[in-house]
């Protein structure tokens, strides 16, 4: 399979170096990936013999401007000559996340889907806000349109809905989707500190950005909750559809008196399917031990469905970090090779 990167950040590197990493693997399976372009901001690199993944991982260690990588860079390099080119089979599109346009994203997806092309993205912008446009578009075009990585990365809670949920109807989504969030709950509750204390550990471990606001006051989840909902409920909502509500406001005692009564704070996004519609929140909760999700602790993430004919299904887990979300990326790319569908 001949692909593309497009957006070369910490996620795309690593995505290089797992190809780099994993050539002999996937050869024995067998799998052949070519990696033809990496296109950034101001140029890329094009290959019709496929660019050599061990060299790209070397150069991007120490050097910035891939126009510079030998052979293939150039300023020249552009999404438009790829599509002209058409000698790829899938893009991993991997841009920034904007959430009021989803650019340039939506357009590269869009348009990449509109060549015939396999889509994987990381980016949730375009997922949050056109998912059934843009699913509509892979149908009708015979391609797919693979989004493991934008609800958990390493956990597979996207395909765990489409796959192995198949042929039910879900009618309850509730997940830990934010592992900063669940790991500053966890300092708080085995060393007794403050929101403060715990998010400042957060942060020098590298678990939470220097600016934490999307993870701490529930809009990272509520938009990891959001793309499920649409994606196995059918649904168009948006995030204002959604109460969120964060966890600065913890206290420590809060959580003392919690843990007193054999519970844990954790903050749920939750979408229920009641008679009189969708609910969905994302708030902080008192699970007892009797609840799925009471041991999802640390950095880890879980999401719990309820079915109408299969019951329930929770998915714990995952790896935190640009290499696991990297292998999810690889993973729906070696699914869509298998001959998997998930736009259909």
């Amino acid at each position: 399979m001949r692909i593309a990167i497009i957006g070369y950040g910490g996620v795309g590197k690593a995505f290089v170096q797992l190809l780099a990493d994993k050539k002999d693997y996937l050869r024995l399976k067998p799998i052949d990936i070519q990696l033809n372009y990496v296109i950034g901001r101001h140029g890329g690199i094009y290959d019709p013999e496929g660019i050599k993944c061990n060299a790209l991982a070397e150069f991007s260690k120490n050097q910035r401007d891939i126009t510079e990588f030998i052979p293939g860079g150039s300023k020249e390099v552009n999404f438009d000559l790829m599509l002209r080119n058409g000698d790829i089979d899938a893009i991993i599109e991997m841009t920034p996340t904007n959430k009021e346009t989803g650019e340039p994203g939506m357009s590269h997806i869009t348009r990449a889907l509109e060549n015939k092309v396999h889509v994987i993205t990381s980016n949730k912008g375009p997922i949050l806000l056109a998912y059934k446009k843009l699913n509509n578009i892979a149908i009708k075009n015979n391609v797919q349109l693979a989004i493991g990585c934008t609800t958990g990365g390493a956990l597979p809670s996207i395909n765990g809905g489409i796959i192995d949920l198949a042929g039910s109807e879900i009618t309850s989504i509730e997940g830990v989707l934010n592992g900063t969030t669940n790991f500053i709950i966890n300092e708080m509750e085995e060393t007794a500190c403050t929101y403060s204390e715990g998010l400042m550990k957060a942060q020098q471990l590298g678990i939470a950005e220097t600016d934490p606001t999307l993870d701490v006051e529930g809009w990272d989840t509520a938009s990891k909750l959001l793309i499920l909902t649409n994606v196995l409920m059918n649904e168009e909502k948006t995030l204002e559809n959604i109460t969120v509500e964060g966890i600065t406001n913890l206290k420590a005692r809060d959580v003392a008196d919690a843990l007193k009564d054999d519970k844990k704070y954790k903050l749920i996004g939750k979408t229920i399917k009641t008679a009189c519609g969708i609910e969905m929140s994302v708030k902080l909760e008192k699970l007892g031990k009797e609840h799925p999700l009471y041991g999802v602790d640390a950095k880890n993430k879980a999401v719990r469905y309820v079915s109408d004919t299969l019951g329930e299904l929770t998915i714990i887990g995952g790896a935190s970090g640009v290499t696991p979300a990297a292998a999810s990326i690889l993973r729906d790319l070696i699914n869509i090779n298998r001959g998997y569908r998930y736009s259909n």
